[in-house]
């Protein structure tokens, strides 16, 4: 019997129950993968208490890599053995899942099924930020906050690729040595740091063309001041909570803002295809190391979210099966 973590109903990491799961044989367009890592992600812990509401009870996770074991029918571009890997699929919480084929690529040899599990979302997150939300470029000043974060670090290696200078927001020295080491140009620790005025000092007065926020309530209105004149503030994650109302004259000197989502930005096949090529060949070419700095055994996944949660990780954590 295949085994499963499952939200019955939302609340706390005590909500996450490890227990037999029925998996069925693939339908149409789908394939049956067994499993052998997934990836932790902030977004699994807004769906564990329903700040994005699920249908329950529910296996979370969205991200995790393995082997195809049986096909539906319609399928022939995947074939039992191949090995594959996802970054946007709710489910990925089990030791083996139904999947649709289109959402799933074809994962490189060289690229093992750990640090496929604790990049796809995370690394197809920062591809479609860095190059379709905003086309960062040589010379493009930005803000990234939560920079020693799994998304944060990929982040760092992919801005310095493109020639961009990195300001970094972390909560610790230790986090800000992390930062650094993996190519942000500028760190401001938040715990002893203005974030508005380190950001302005740095950038002499100018401020940035751009501001990347996963951190939500506690960050927004400094996110808006770091902003140059027509700057954009891109609003993907609320790791402190949802951004609450606020006046549109807070957008003050002609500013932009978005609130854009992996899955809009990967709708297609071809789309996520393309993210994921890019993404594969960061990785392969040694532009980005993927950090693997905390893994949990499955069952143990309310210990993992914990963690997160009390920002006692760093870089990218995954559930091994």
């Amino acid at each position: 019997m295949v085994h499963g973590v499952r939200v019955h109903e939302v609340g706390g990491p005590d909500r996450l129950i490890w227990e037999e799961i029925e998996v069925g044989s693939p339908g149409p367009g789908q394939v049956r993968i067994k499993q052998h890592a997934a990836g932790l992600n902030y977004i699994d812990v807004y769906h564990r208490t329903g700040l994005y509401p699920l249908a329950l009870p529910a296996v979370i996770g969205s991200e995790g890599a393995g082997d195809v074991v049986a096909v539906g029918p319609g399928v022939t571009s995947l074939a039992a053995g191949d090995r594959v890997a996802y970054g946007s699929a709710i489910g990925g919480y089990a030791e083996e899942r139904l999947i649709a084929a289109d959402r799933l690529v074809k994962l490189p040899d060289a690229i093992s099924y750990e640090t496929a599990a604790a990049m796809m979302l995370q690394g197809m997150t920062v591809r479609y930020l860095l190059r379709e939300t905003f086309d960062v470029g040589p010379g493009t000043v930005l803000l990234f906050h939560a920079a020693a974060g799994g998304v944060g670090l990929i982040a760092c290696q992919w801005a310095k690729a493109l020639g961009a200078t990195l300001i970094g927001t972390v909560s610790s020295d230790e986090k800000a040595a992390l930062a650094r080491e993996h190519g942000a140009a500028h760190v401001i620790v938040t715990s002893r740091e203005d974030v508005v005025a380190r950001v302005r000092e740095i950038t002499g007065g100018a401020g940035c063309e751009v501001v990347y926020d996963g951190i939500g309530r506690d960050t927004y209105r400094a996110s808006l001041e770091c902003l140059r004149p027509r700057g954009l503030w891109v609003s993907f994650g609320n790791a402190s909570g949802p951004v609450p109302p606020f006046e549109l004259t807070l957008l003050k000197g002609s500013l932009f803002a978005t609130r854009p989502s992996l899955m809009a930005y990967t709708a297609t096949h071809e789309e996520l295809a393309a993210n994921a090529a890019d993404l594969f060949k960061m990785v392969e070419r040694g532009a980005i190391r993927i950090a693997i700095h905390q893994t949990f055994p499955l069952k143990d996944a309310a210990v993992a979210h914990a963690a997160l949660e009390a920002r006692r990780t760093t870089g990218s954590t995954v559930l091994t099966i």
